[in-house]
């Protein structure tokens, strides 16, 4: 069974990437929160392919449907959404999805179709003939499969998966955001070997020591933090960075190949201590999911490798009365939030698909000079990257914030018959 999170909110994921679309389920939201469908399309926004002009030049629209999973009395407001057509042998079907509403508790039911394919593209990878792209998961996806495998775009292997791991995670980003104002960012920090010299993680460490976890960042200086990373030409704070990195990638693009990424995800406001020591590990979590997206390589966790370097005496943080006085630790210690910022590097391998020659074999093994004819690839999947790895922190921090609230019931939880007000919304 293939979901991402759990085990008390996941998302399951069903499409592949030049299919007719995707459909995702969401398992486990708590009943109770507004939802609209606006509040997930602004981060599908973010994603789609054609979003940044560095990226992808396949354009995809990306529009959620809502089919479950919300209520509200007033009718005309929760089916408000898109309507959806269908003619199935000669009968044709019309109905009203969902636009905004209330959680119910139940699984939540989302489609995005896919209107923007090419799928002639990928006919070189298909059958036993089929071109093997050096550094992708053609090989491997097609004998595993024993040949009943899906070549278009890389099929489940792609990045158009991804879709699911934003919608989930928009629930979840929304929730964590309404109980705790905990707010997700991310941003460029690497491209090829350009670092920026200003970074997301210091900004929003200097934000949090300016502040207790009593009297969290506020909304409009995250906000802020917001609008600076969507209006750059790369999402990143180093304007000077975004400026040489973006013609990096278009020379490297301009050559037919590709270059790595190194992306910086943060969470601001966070909780304290949720997660767990050694195998419930908030830690363990969050570096299996964000190192478990396609292309991704490695990933650090508050200083990273650099901790190497130092001594104990230098990368402790500093404790007093009123909280951490740096966050070396990223926001974790034995696995447990502290209330610091989650901080996460991910670095990611230049795509695979390219135009350069190089050598490879076709499915049944004969060697062969590779070179890609046909595709629509991102040069630099770094770019695009940063929304869904927002989500999978955010999926992965609601389940340990949820984990720890089971921990800990309260017996008016368990009342019916009570005449006690918290038992009612």
């Amino acid at each position: 069974m293939e979901l991402l999170g759990g085990p008390l909110f996941a998302v399951a994921g069903a499409g592949e990437s030049h299919g007719p679309g995707y459909t995702t389920i969401v398992l486990g939201c708590p009943p109770g929160l507004w939802l609209t469908r606006a509040d997930i399309q602004r981060h599908l926004d973010r994603r789609r392919p054609g979003g940044n002009i560095h990226g992808t030049p396949r354009s995809e629209a990306d529009k959620v449907v809502l089919l479950s999973g919300l209520y509200t009395d007033d009718l005309d407001t929760l089916l408000a959404g898109p309507d959806v057509r269908t003619v199935a042998d000669g009968v044709e079907s019309i109905t009203r999805t969902y636009e905004a509403g209330y959680t119910t508790g139940e699984p939540i039911a989302a489609v995005v179709l896919s209107a923007a394919k090419r799928s002639g593209d990928y006919s070189q990878f298909a059958g036993p003939e089929g071109e093997v792209r050096p550094g992708h998961a053609d090989l491997v996806k097609y004998h595993q499969s024993r040949g009943f495998n899906d070549p278009r775009g890389g099929g489940r292997a792609s990045y158009r998966a991804t879709v699911s791991d934003v919608i989930g995670g928009s629930i979840a980003r929304l929730y964590l955001e309404r109980q705790f104002g905990t707010v997700f960012l991310s941003s460029l920090v690497q491209v090829g070997a350009l670092k920026a010299s200003a970074t997301l993680a210091e900004t929003v460490e200097r934000l949090a020591l300016q502040h207790t976890q009593a009297h969290p960042v506020p909304a409009d200086d995250l906000r802020q933090l917001e609008a600076m990373l969507a209006a750059a030409e790369l999402p990143t704070l180093d304007a000077d960075f975004a400026r040489e990195a973006a013609a990096l990638i278009e020379t490297v693009r301009a050559d037919g190949d590709s270059i790595g990424a190194v992306v910086e995800v943060v969470a601001v406001n966070v909780p304290a201590l949720a997660g767990a020591p050694l195998y419930e590990s908030l830690k363990l979590r969050l570096m299996g999911t964000l190192g478990g997206l396609h292309a991704a390589q490695g990933v650090e966790v508050g200083s990273g490798f650099d901790v190497v370097a130092r001594r104990g005496s230098e990368n402790n943080d500093p404790i007093r009365a009123t909280g951490y006085q740096s966050n070396h630790h990223g926001g974790l210690l034995g696995g447990i939030t502290t209330g610091m910022p989650l901080v996460c590097r991910v670095a990611f391998k230049p795509t695979a698909s390219i135009q350069t020659p190089q050598l490879s074999v076709r499915q049944n093994l004969a060697e062969i000079n590779f070179a890609l004819k046909r595709g629509r690839h991102d040069p630099c999947v770094g770019v695009r990257a940063g929304v869904t790895l927002e989500s999978r922190m955010a999926i992965e921090l609601l389940n340990a914030v949820l984990m720890q609230q089971s921990r800990q019931p309260s017996t008016i939880s368990f009342q019916l018959f009570s005449r006690d007000e918290r038992n009612f919304l």
